[in-house]
C-alpha cells in the first residue's frame, strides 16, 4: 500500500482524510504540526502528501518548499479552506518549484472528490 502522509489542525479533517485513503488502498499518516510532518516525511518517505495551507504557526507554502528543497516528486494535494485564488496561486507556486501538484481541494470537501483523486493515483505510484 503506497503511504499517504498528510497534515492537518482539525482533527476531523485529518480522520476524514486519513479514512477515505485507506478505503482507497493507501497507508495514510496523520500530522498537524509542522515540525511532526517534517519527522515523519524524513523518517519513513511518503508516495504521495495533502497539506492544508492555514496551520496555526506556519504557512503551508513553507512546507511546499520544503517538499520542493527535498527533492519529492510524488503526488502533492492541497486541501484548505482559503479562498479558490489562494489555492489556485498555491498550486501554481508548487508547480514553479518542480512539485507534482494534484487538486485542490476547496474545505469542506467531499468524500467523492477526494476519492476520484486517490483512486486516480494510487495505480501510479511505486510503493
Amino acid at each position: 500500500m503506497p503511504k499517504l502522509l498528510l497534515i492537518d489542525d482539525e482533527p476531523a479533517l485529518a480522520d476524514f482524510v486519513a479514512q477515505a485513503a485507506k478505503m482507497c488502498g493507501f497507508l495514510p499518516a496523520v500530522t498537524r504540526t509542522d515540525q511532526e510532518f517534517r519527522d515523519k516525511f524524513r523518517e519513513s518517505r511518503p508516495q504521495m502528501v495533502t497539506i492544508d495551507l492555514g496551520m496555526p504557526g506556519m504557512d503551508g507554502v513553507e512546507l511546499l518548499r520544503f517538499l520542493a528543497d527535498e527533492a519529492f516528486k510524488e503526488p502533492v494535494l492541497i486541501i484548505s479552506g482559503f479562498d479558490r485564488r489562494i489555492l489556485e496561486s498555491a498550486f501554481r507556486l508548487g508547480l514553479t518549484l518542480g512539485l507534482q501538484m494534484v487538486g485542490p481541494l476547496e474545505k469542506p470537501t467531499r468524500l467523492e472528490d477526494i476519492e476520484a483523486i486517490l483512486n486516480n493515483l494510487r495505480p501510479t505510484l511505486v510503493q
